[in-house]
């Protein structure tokens, strides 16, 4: 039985989403702050973390950093934003998925399965191999990249796309695919979440995010993956 807290200033949706969680088998912890948030994910160890971004002391997008500097559990940022912007900050702050106010209550329990099933899987343990390409090491049994011997600070999510990747060189992946892959979403995903974490992915692997080695984009069909040169 997973628990799962919610931070989230308003009351009516508060007790709107908790309720119809746990009419879904799930513990629900409610935080009306950012602080109580960061508190609560502190003391009880959630299993996964919905958090609205529009808070009224600490923002979301500072409550998803602080809960990443010591916590890998799913993070699904609840907004009444649908700005690319306000998107990719919150991926970048080190959230996994989001969605969108008025909360469509069996399409955010999807979501939460398919996360704790993510959850599930990575605590299995991939197998033991080190895959090596340019100045990066993949360690997929310890879960960590390095670069030119140095650790990269990947979320768990952006190490599973990287290993997607690793896993189907020179071989272009549609967003659809790494969607229902990675995240395993095969109707609910949006493009952008796969965008953004690409991005981001670029931003921490490549050494020109601009003008990537390894992670290219195929125009109209979604992205390859270079071994090197």
């Amino acid at each position: 039985m997973a628990t799962i807290l919610l931070v989230e200033d308003d009351a009516g949706i508060r007790a709107a989403l908790s309720l119809a969680l746990e009419d879904e088998g799930y513990v629900m912890l409610q935080a009306p702050n950012g602080r109580s948030g960061l508190d609560l994910a502190r003391d009880k160890q959630p299993d996964l973390v919905l958090l609205d971004l529009r808070l009224p002391d600490l923002s979301g997008f500072e409550v998803c950093r602080e809960i990443r500097q010591r916590s890998n559990v799913p993070i699904i940022m609840v907004t009444a934003q649908t700005d690319t912007h306000d998107l990719v900050a919150g991926l970048e702050a080190g959230a996994d998925d989001y969605v969108t106010k008025p909360v469509n209550s069996k399409e955010l329990a999807a979501r939460i399965r398919a996360a704790l099933r993510r959850l599930v899987r990575d605590a299995t343990g991939p197998f033991s191999e080190v895959t090596r390409f340019g100045d990066i090491e993949v360690h997929r049994e310890a879960g960590i990249v390095r670069k030119s011997g140095v650790e990269v600070p990947l979320t768990k999510t952006e190490f599973r796309l990287l290993v997607e990747f690793v896993d189907h060189p020179n071989m272009v992946l549609s967003r659809d695919q790494l969607l229902e892959q990675v995240w395993g979403y095969e109707y609910l995903g949006d493009s952008r979440l796969v965008d953004a974490h690409i991005r981001r992915l670029r931003v921490k692997i490549e050494d020109s995010p601009n003008d990537p080695r390894y992670i290219t984009t195929s125009r109209g069909m979604g992205y390859r993956f270079k071994m090197g040169d």
